[in-house]
């Protein structure tokens, strides 16, 4: 079933959903309180089965691999709905396996799609749980703590800011550190945990972020020249582009004002260089260090508080009567789960409670 090999106690299927046949990971006793698990961008339901293991007893883990990525049926992510694809394709797997209620979890991306989950089926959620999840306000070309655009255009955001490098050796599964920019390797290593550490699973999640479906349409997705610095609008397939801002709607109003508010924990790491207010991996903070000439300076296109947004958004719904708690974990990256998972079960164990 799965193509990464799978821990002791970890069981693969692929469940057939209204929309689309879904691979998933599998932990705990059938009859167990599920514990939906969400993987991030380039990985898989892999990252979780440490993790799924350390469940409390009583629970059942449930890691999907979400669509364009691990061993999930092939098929494209319409960005233009922004995380609508994947909350509907969630939604339809929850129905497939009978699952009325659940606890939720997500990594990154996945945490993005947590807060959509939230919005659109609060009532089902038994607790939102959010991993250095993405901002709500989507990747890139924002400014402010309030997501305010920095083009009318979002550019900056979107599959052209994707060193094109990258996809191209994760196509050909090169396991290499031969490229310092964009080796898959290197990339996780330095990038997904805070160095020295590397995980005693490195070839297996290595192989996880490998299975995301690469291609135009697919990671990173297709893009349009623009006008505005860095010179590239978002497209309308794939992943990247469906983070993109210029897809968010109405996401933002539907967590903030959803009628059921399941209590939400965040947690993260204190080095992350993927998802902070100086991401490494936006266009603001490349540009204001001179990485990327031409920047237009501070007033026009800053660094994006992705931090300072979520938690923004997480206060306003506190204000409309959620619940929420920070909890960040000390001298970790982007995955803080897999660099201290006995520290990160000391959080997440109490939600679960």
């Amino acid at each position: 079933m799965s193509t990464v090999p799978t821990l002791s106690g970890i069981t693969s299927k692929v469940v057939d959903t209204p929309r689309l046949k879904m691979h998933a990971l599998f932990s705990g006793p059938e009859n167990g309180t599920p514990v939906l698990f969400l993987h991030g961008n380039a990985s898989s339901a892999t990252y979780w089965e440490e993790i799924m293991l350390k469940l409390p007893a009583g629970f059942r883990g449930i890691a999907p691999d979400l669509r364009g990525y691990g061993d999930t049926e092939d098929k494209l992510i319409d960005a233009t709905r922004g995380m609508g694809d994947w909350v509907d394709d969630l939604v339809g797997f929850m129905d497939a396996l009978k699952i009325e209620k659940t606890h939720v979890i997500g990594h990154s991306m996945g945490g993005a799609v947590v807060f959509g989950l939230v919005g659109a089926i609060g009532g089902r959620i038994l607790s939102g749980t959010v991993v250095n999840p993405g901002s709500m306000y989507g990747f890139g070309g924002t400014k402010d703590v309030n997501g305010t655009p920095c083009y009318d255009d979002f550019a900056g955001s979107g599959g052209g800011v994707v060193n094109p490098d990258f996809p191209k050796l994760m196509a050909a599964g090169d396991r290499s550190t031969d490229n310092p920019q964009a080796s898959p390797r290197v990339v996780m290593n330095g990038f997904y945990f805070k160095p020295p550490f590397v995980p005693a699973r490195e070839e297996d999640l290595l192989s996880s972020l490998l299975t995301e479906k690469v291609g135009e349409q697919k990671y990173p997705g297709d893009f349009v020249p623009s006008g505005n610095w860095p010179n590239v609008a978002p497209g309308k397939f794939g992943p990247i582009n469906a983070l993109s801002p210029k897809y968010v709607g109405d996401s933002v109003e539907k967590f903030v004002g959803a009628s059921s508010k399941p209590f939400i924990l965040w947690i993260r790491g204190d080095s992350d260089l993927i998802v902070s207010d100086n991401s490494f991996f936006d266009f603001g903070t490349l540009g204001k260090l001179g990485y990327v000439p031409g920047w237009p300076g501070e007033e026009i296109y800053p660094p994006q508080p992705m931090v300072g947004q979520t938690r923004n958004i997480l206060e306003q719904y506190k204000a409309k009567g959620g619940g929420y708690e920070e909890v960040v974990i000390a001298d970790t990256g982007h995955t803080p789960y897999v660099e201290k998972p006995e520290e990160f079960m000391a959080a997440f164990g109490k939600v679960l409670k």
